[in-house]
């Protein structure tokens, strides 16, 4: 690990290594472990902020069936689902990961002539940090979550090498102009300042470096995307006793909620859509044909800034 790279996420001081498992600030003195293989950049006001959110969704998750106590159930992720509980969605994430490598890495790594830098941010259970980990790249998976079936703490379950850290998207421990490649792993729709966290991401990424937004739905009319929370909020709160809305985030994107940004952050975005299907192309038609709301659809959004 080197030295330069961690800073503090409160003061962006460079952080000083103070043993093996610690890392110091030396302006305000907090101080960073690691633990359980973890790297733990959490900051001390932020974790109550985000302690309701991590136990509802923890039990969300856990509810669907999701992780497990075998290791070859994560080494086959994307690509497989042996657990069996969740195929459709491994299947979006398989297509969307295909797609991220050949139109995106491939051919931002290609002039490099080296391996690539990366943050997963939204990492969950590593699956795209140990599969980009595995074609060489120096991954950081980054997420709140640090349990070992659903969260950071499945690193330990993978064969190859990435380092796990718990962070928030707004405090990145990470020094400017690090990363070739920034990855919001379904999970850029969580921000609760959609400006705040492409401010954020741009500041570590690399002046020739690329965001991208994975598996965020966005839709054409934000009426629909209010009416997609309002039903996934009734449905939690029926299911589960609680709406799981203690987060001010956003939830989904709009294309002009894409072209604010653009404007604001000097950001140009290209997308690419995955083929999903024949039924999953034909969802807008059957919305309109039983008059339901517009569905959501998922591109690979590509950020680059404008020279």
């Amino acid at each position: 690990m080197k030295q330069e790279l961690f800073i503090c996420p409160r003061c962006r001081t460079r952080l000083e290594r103070t043993t093996p498992e610690r890392f110091t600030c030396p302006h305000d003195g907090l101080e960073f472990w690691n633990v359980d293989g973890i790297w733990r950049f959490l900051l001390p006001e932020s974790e109550a902020h985000y302690a309701r959110f991590i136990r509802d969704y923890e039990a969300i998750r856990q509810a669907e069936g999701r992780g497990s106590n075998s290791a070859k159930y994560y080494q086959a992720l994307p690509f497989k689902d042996l657990s069996g509980h969740l195929k459709r969605d491994w299947r979006i994430r398989a297509r969307s990961f295909k797609l991220l490598v050949n139109r995106v890495l491939t051919k931002l790594q290609d002039p490099l002539e080296r391996s690539l830098k990366v943050l997963d941010l939204g990492a969950g259970n590593g699956w795209l940090s140990n599969r980009l980990a595995a074609q060489g790249d120096r991954v950081f998976a980054i997420d709140l979550l640090v349990n070992d079936r659903d969260g950071l703490g499945a690193w330990k379950y993978y064969e190859h090498t990435f380092t796990p850290v718990q962070a928030e998207f707004n405090h990145l421990p990470i020094m400017d102009r690090f990363a070739d490649v920034v990855i919001f792993n379904a999970s850029f729709h969580y921000s609760e300042d959609y400006t705040q966290t492409l401010e954020e991401a741009l500041r570590v990424l690399s002046p020739k470096g690329r965001v991208v937004i994975m598996d965020s739905p966005v839709y054409r009319r934000s009426t629909s995307g209010e009416k997609m929370v309002e039903e996934r909020e009734a449905q939690f709160q029926e299911k589960y006793g609680f709406a799981s809305d203690n987060l001010q985030s956003e939830n989904f994107l709009t294309y002009s909620r894409l072209d604010e940004l653009a404007k604001k952050l000097n950001i140009q975005w290209k997308f690419f859509t995955p083929f999903y299907g024949l039924r999953w192309m034909l969802r807008p038609l059957t919305s309109i044909f039983l008059q339901r709301r517009e569905p959501s659809k998922f591109h690979l959004i590509v950020g680059r800034k404008h020279a």
